[in-house]
Parts: structure tokens; sequence; C-alpha cells
């Protein structure tokens, strides 16, 4: 039988794929089987990755549900798997329990020793997890962050999940301190993209419940970075939401962690517009200026920066974030240089690092900014590019600063404006992702 063959030679990846062939499971399927990534899996049926530890082929076999049968290949039946007991204590010459040593016993008793403190080491040291599953593991959610600025929601947030649950479920195994820490980090920054996806649905309580669980994972990690965009993030939500004085709070809280670079560029532009979003102008000023500081710094180690995607603050996404603090300071010419230099840069840059949400969102900035100079013409080539944007990409934001843009449309001064009545139509029958979509 070609599994079994496959097994013989642990080709575990060709083994995958024939099983697959034969069940009508999905590659998405047999990772979640298999206790694995989908990203992991794929490397492994293309030959671009192994399974080499005796342990994580065991965990491997066991999720698929392969018989003892045929796991002798493994190097590692069924039996040797069990728990082995300590040595029964040395014994004298007539045979009982020895007491008293005799010094002639020594080297045995000193042998024996050995041989029991090896055992308790095989019982307890052994991890439940190797280099491979941390990187695995960084590596799924290194795609998700990436893919999270471009991609719908709906595929990502499943994969996140099952991301998530996978390290959970490590974390309450058995491993060395340092790949304790090394998963934590992985479930805070797992929880952190939840976060972001919660909020982008609309959902601030679970949002703020996510951001709760990656700062608890941050402090088991010891890692500032986490602690920093956790507290930015939690800014980010409440910035978004009816507890927008509460943002500036977080915000100073995330600065004392903060590395320097795009961690502390991130938290002065957040500041910056929750600040001009509660009308503190002399704050949001002087919290660009911070950022500009920021932005003269040199970059040092500890941030999020390796997971990329969402995880990182570009200079488009700067760009947008001052374009947006000077709009809602009602410095529409300053916006609108800012908010174009934010498209031009998600434009003329990789296909992958382009976030259709802030290119929205800069856009509604240009709109605004036009609105105010009744150029309504010019409003409406922005805000039609909005408008056509798939359902499953707009996020609860855009559905937030469309309705601010409806509003503006509604003026007396464009009453007369046939345009404006059109767009003020299509505005108000705008309609956000809707959050009881399957995923």
């Amino acid at each position: 039988m070609p599994v079994q063959i496959a097994l013989a030679e642990r080709d575990y990846g060709r083994a995958c794929k024939l099983i697959r062939k034969h069940s009508g499971l999905r590659q998405v399927d047999m990772a979640g089987l298999a206790g694995t990534s989908q990203g992991f899996l794929s490397m492994l049926e293309s030959g671009n990755r192994r399974l080499t530890s005796i342990e994580r082929v065991t965990r491997f076999l066991d999720g698929l549900g392969v018989p003892a049968e045929l796991r002798t290949a493994t190097g590692r039946q069924p039996s040797q798997l069990a728990t082995p007991t300590l040595l029964t204590p040395p014994t004298t010459a007539a045979g009982t329990a020895e007491g008293t040593l005799n010094p002639t016993d020594l080297r045995a008793l000193a042998a024996q020793a050995a041989a029991q403190s090896l055992q308790f080491a095989e019982r307890v040291g052994p991890s439940n997890i190797t280099g491979d599953d941390i990187e695995d593991l960084a590596y799924e959610l290194a795609r998700i962050a990436t893919d999270y600025v471009h991609a719908p929601l709906q595929p990502l947030f499943s994969d996140l999940l099952a991301a998530r649950n996978r390290v959970f479920s490590l974390l309450d195994g058995r491993q060395d301190p340092g790949q304790t820490r090394d998963l934590f980090l992985l479930a805070g920054t797992s929880c952190l993209l939840l976060a972001h996806a919660s909020q982008n649905l609309g959902d601030e309580r679970s949002a703020m419940a996510q951001i709760r669980t990656a700062w608890t994972c941050a402090q088991k990690a010891d890692h500032s970075g986490l602690r920093a965009w956790a507290k930015g993030t939690a800014a980010l939500i409440a910035e978004w939401s009816p507890r927008r004085q509460a943002a500036l709070t977080y915000t100073q809280q995330a600065l004392g962690y903060a590395p320097a670079g795009e961690s502390r560029i991130r938290i002065a532009a957040i500041e910056a517009r929750a600040a001009a979003r509660i009308g503190d102008r002399e704050r949001a000023l002087a919290a660009l200026t911070n950022l500009q500081r920021a932005r003269d710094q040199q970059s040092g180690p500890g941030g999020l920066g390796q997971f990329g995607g969402l995880l990182t603050f570009p200079l488009a996404k700067q760009e947008y974030y001052i374009g947006g603090t000077y709009a809602l300071l009602a410095e529409h010419a300053q916006a609108e240089e800012h908010a174009t230099a934010a498209i031009a840069l998600y434009e003329g840059g990789a296909k992958e690092d382009r976030s259709y949400g802030d290119e929205a969102l800069a856009r509604l900035d240009i709109t605004t900014a036009r609105l105010a100079v009744g150029e309504v013409e010019g409003a409406g080539e922005q805000l039609q590019q909005i408008l056509q944007m798939p359902p499953n990409l707009r996020i609860q934001q855009i559905d937030s600063a469309m309705k601010g843009v409806g509003d503006l449309l509604k003026q007396p001064r464009l009453a007369g404006s046939r345009m404006a009545r059109e767009l003020a139509d299509a505005t108000r029958d705008y309609q956000a992702i809707d959050p009881t979509t399957k995923a």
C-alpha cells in the first residue's frame, strides 16, 4: 500500500498527500488533525520541511490516527513511549534492600544512582515542542499579519484562531523556560491580531478582551515590544469608541515600554489623532512633533517587526495618520497633502504591503478636505473608489468615516448641488462588512 511505503520510508509529506487524496480532506483540515498549521503542512508535502524529532513524529501520527502496526519506521514502538519506572534500590548479597551499605558496593551504588538520575531526566526533561514548532507558528503568524493588510478578513480569522489555539494547546504542556517565553510571545501576538480583527468587525468589547489576554502573555514573555503594541492597540480601539479620552491614557502607558523605532512612531501617531479627535489641538500638534523626533531616532531591538504586515508601521501608514490628524483639526490643505502622500506610497509599494483600510480612510480625508472648499466633483472622484470596494473589505472604521462624510454632504451650502445629493444618497446606503458572515 503506498501509504505504508511512505511511512516506512519516513516520507511523512507523501503519506499526508496520499491520505488526503483517499479521504477527500482539505489541507487545512489535515493540518488541524495533525496539530500543525496549514503553512507547515504545505511545506512538508512539498518536501521543503521534514519531521525529524521522534516526539514530533509521534504527535503527528497520533493526530492522523495512524495505527501502531504502521509505525515501525518511526524508530519507536508505542510500548517504548511509556514513562520508565525508576530502578529498584540495590540489594545485598542476601537479596534484601540495602540499608547499611558495604563499602565494596559503592561503585555499583553509584552506577545505579546514575541510571536512576538519567531515567528521571528522561521523564521530566523532554519538551513537548521543538524549535521547528516555534518556527512553524511564527511563520504562520507572520503570514497572517502580512496578509491581513490586503486580504479579506473572513478566511484569515479562521487561520488566526487555529494558530492561537495551537499555541494555547502547547502552553498546556511542558517545555523549557525559554521555549515557554517564546510561546507566550506567539500567544500574545495572535491575541493582538484578533483584537485588530474584532475592532474591524465593530466589536469593541471582544477587541479589548483580546488585548487583556495579549497583555497577560506579554508579561509572561517579559516582552516590552508586545507590551507597547498591546497598549497602543488599546488606545487605537478606544480612539474609535465613545471612550476616546481613554486613548490618551493608553498611549502614555505604551510609551513606557516602547523600544525606539516604529513602536514609538506608532504611539505618537495614535496619540496625535486621538487628541485631535477630542479637540485637544495643542496635544495633537505636540504628538506630531514627537512623531518626527521618533523618526529621527535609530531603531532598537525588541519590537514586533519580525512578524511584518499589520505589526509594522511603515512610512505610508505614518503619512495616513498625520493626514488624519490634520483632517480632524480642520487643517484641510495639510490633511490632503499627507493623505495623498500615503496613497502614493501604498500604490508605489509592494502589493502585499498595500493596506486597503488605510487607503480608503486616506481617500475619505481627501474627500473631507475637498468638500471643505466646495470641490464636490473632486470629492466625488475619491468617494467613488470607496463606494466600489467589495463588501468583504469594508471594515467598521470605513463605515464610521463614511457616515461623517455623508453628514458633510447634507450641509445647507451644498443643497444646490445635484452631485452632492447623489453622493449623500450613496453614503447612506453604504454598508460595512457583515459580522454575521460565516467564516
